[in-house]
């Protein structure tokens, strides 16, 4: 009887374990704050045992080539920039050779770490009779402001949210009259019919009357 219940329960730990999803790193710091440099790379055969290294190297908005950043391998992390001792940690899987994460983290963002930052994932995926490398490499162009600025795409989805509104609003006041004047067109329609109906039948008792006296 338990036999099934523990199988359920083992079969949905291994799929929450396989869970991933790849989201882009955000791309705007600002300066004195921490910041997430963002970098997943999902195994696309869950059901593999696998292992993988993560390197970061960095290259400032001054600068031509690329310089080692940083690197993570056996569940250990190393700063080679010494622009970045002591303010950089890693962020992302813990307690795994099998890495999906790969994010880290730059403690008190100064304005020297504007720049593009390259994320590398060297990941060996172990089949039964062969082993198969592959690598994964991801770029993010990083921009440190003083203040945090909002994005265009934000702007103007704002707004487009509040002329939606104020287009809602307009159409249900121009309803409301249409309704009213049709509503007082209808009772005008009906107040007519009532009064000419009113007419006809007095009219007719009139002319009953007369005829009930010429009979007599």
């Amino acid at each position: 009887m338990l036999l099934l219940p523990l199988t359920l329960l083992a079969l949905q730990a291994a799929l929450c374990r396989a869970a991933c999803v790849e989201v882009d790193s955000d791309t705007e710091a600002v300066a004195g704050d921490g910041f997430k440099l963002g970098c997943i790379s999902c195994k696309m055969r869950s059901e593999v045992p696998a292992e993988a290294d993560v390197n970061w190297s960095f290259r400032a908005s001054d600068e031509v080539n690329f310089t080692l950043l940083y690197t993570y391998k056996d569940k250990k992390g190393e700063i080679q920039d010494p622009r970045f001792y002591e303010r950089l940690d890693w962020n992302g899987s813990k307690n795994t050779l099998d890495l999906q994460d790969g994010s880290i983290y730059i403690l008190n963002v100064t304005f020297n770490d504007t720049g593009t930052y390259m994320c590398t994932f060297e990941r060996t995926l172990m089949y039964t009779n062969y082993e198969f490398h592959n690598s994964t490499t991801k770029t993010i162009q990083l921009n440190v402001v003083s203040k945090l600025t909002r994005g265009m795409a934000s702007i103007l989805s704002e707004v487009m949210m509040y002329v939606s509104i104020i287009g809602l609003q307009f159409w249900l006041v121009v309803e409301m009259i249409y309704c009213y004047r049709k509503i007082s067109v209808a009772g005008e329609e009906a107040l007519r019919e009532s009064e000419a109906e009113y007419l006809a039948i007095a009219s007719e008792s009139k002319d009953n009357c007369a005829s009930v006296q010429e009979a007599e």
